[in-house]
């Protein structure tokens, strides 16, 4: 009997292992309200007004136009090991006006 409960105890624990160690990884997930001051040219780096970098994901990129200096926006990011704050969300505030899609010639 008490081998058997050694043996449940080992395959649950074994079982658990590695939902602890994603647990450790993941960064806590954090939120920040701030006025757009550029995105760079490869859209992958947004800066705030107030000297943030946030980074897209690997991958990912801003869609041209869909955010512009001085809009206010409200972004939810994760700090990496390094201290790269890598973009998870993003949104304009509530009452920032959408700014008009570039017209496209014909």
């Amino acid at each position: 009997m008490n081998k058997l409960l050694m043996l449940v105890g080992l395959v649950v624990l074994i079982a658990l292992a590695p939902l602890s160690a994603l647990a450790q990884t993941q960064s806590e997930e954090k939120i920040l309200v701030g006025r757009v001051q550029s995105v760079d040219e490869s859209g992958t780096e947004l800066t705030l007004a107030d000297g943030t970098k946030l980074l897209t994901p690997p991958g990912a990129k801003l869609n041209p136009g869909a955010l512009e200096e001085g809009m206010t926006i409200v972004v939810m990011y994760q700090e990496q090991d390094d201290g790269r704050k890598v973009l998870t969300r993003i949104s304009r505030r509530q009452g920032e006006p959408v700014p008009e899609a570039p017209r496209r010639s014909k």
